[in-house]
């Protein structure tokens, strides 16, 4: 069951490396440090939208509009951050 936890533990990583790693180039776009005219670059922006967008609509729908700011990758990294939280403190059900 040890081995479960840590699966669970890897996942919920890579699922925030995945949004930080969106967060950051989004900004980097929008300032025009990338351009999505590199074949590298919107190789990688297009696939993490892929990715990311499945979690990220759902979390819009929710959200009240008209912020002016999309705030779907905080709730998604809180909600990471929450589970986390939940399976460490809970990991003696694992064992």
């Amino acid at each position: 069951m040890t081995s479960l936890f840590e699966i669970l533990m890897l996942l919920l990583q890579v699922a925030q490396f995945f949004i930080i790693a969106h967060i950051i180039m989004s900004w980097l776009i929008n300032f025009q440090v990338l351009n999505l005219r590199q074949p590298l670059v919107g190789q990688i922006w297009y696939g993490l939208n892929r990715i990311l967008e499945p979690a990220y609509s759902r979390i819009r729908s929710v959200l009240p509009q008209g912020l002016g700011l999309d705030l779907a990758p905080l709730v998604a990294i809180l909600a990471i951050y929450v589970l986390r939280i939940v399976l460490v403190n809970n990991a003696a059900m694992f064992y």
